[in-house]
Order: C-alpha cells, then structure tokens, then sequence
C-alpha cells in the first residue's frame, strides 16, 4: 500500500511540475520559437529598457529588410523611421528572405550599442549596397539593437 501511495504521489507530483503555461505563438517559428505573453511593439522598447543597456524582453515589430547573402541578420520598422538591426543568437538560425512586410514576433535581448564603421560596411555589403553607398559609410552609429533566440513569422 505505501509502494502504491508513494508511486501514485511521486506521478501527480511530476504532472504539477510539468504542466507549465508554454504555448507557443501560432505560425512559422525559428531559433527556440516564442511564447505567447508579455509581446512589447517595437515602439515600446528603450522605455521598457529605461537606463539599462541590455534588457531581456519579447517584442513584434514588421520586417523592412533581409540579408540577401543567407537571412542572417533582418531589420523591423521603428516609429522614427530608423530600422532596427535583428540578429541571431549564435548565428543558430536563419530567416527566410522573402518575409519583407511580414509581421514577427520575437524573444532575446534588446541592447543600446554603438556599431563600426568597418560593421556598418559590413552590413552594407550585405544588402547588396553600391560601393559608392559603401564608402560614404564614415563614423560610428548609435542604435537599439536585438538579439533574437527566437523567431516567429506570425499569421
């Protein structure tokens, strides 16, 4: 009888733990997917972050570009008109490049980070930019950006 109470409370036990809310967002997910709850539009960022230089957030914003060699890293529209740069978390995964226009949700960490010259060019090239765009490409840039471990092309 103690076996049978034992087995029968170490089971209800292991259910509890695991009956935890983690449904997934509906549509196409990359990277580890993300999660319904808590999703911040792109707008609402840097007052989420306030004085912090890192923050870990979930967020939905609409793709404006996609890196044409591979998907590696893609940009989502801001309110100020500036994109902000996407990329992914150890280059784990890629983006599809025909997604432009197409509402995502994402999970990761958003950062305030100066980038270099020699990355901005980088990225430039990447997007297929003219060597004389390239080269215009002189200082150093100020910019929100996002380290996505998740990715969903919502519906």
């Amino acid at each position: 009888m103690k076996k049978i109470l034992l087995s029968l409370s170490f089971s209800v036990l292991s259910i509890c733990a695991m009956a935890q809310d983690s449904s997934s967002l509906p549509g196409r997910a990359f990277g580890s997917g993300v999660t319904t709850g808590d999703l911040l539009p792109v707008s609402k960022i840097e007052s989420a972050m306030g004085d912090k230089k890192t923050a870990e957030m979930k967020i939905t914003g609409e793709v404006v570009e996609v890196c044409k060699k591979k998907g590696c890293w893609m940009t989502l529209k801001t309110p100020t008109g500036e994109a902000m740069r996407i990329t992914f978390k150890d280059y784990g995964f890629f983006m599809p490049m025909d997604i432009v226009g197409k509402k995502v949700a994402l999970d990761g960490i958003a950062k305030k980070q100066t980038i270099s010259v020699e990355t901005l060019r980088h990225y430039a090239e990447d997007a297929h930019k003219s060597a004389a765009e390239v080269a215009k490409i002189t200082a150093p840039k100020k910019e929100l950006a996002f380290e996505a471990k998740g990715v969903v092309i919502l519906d």
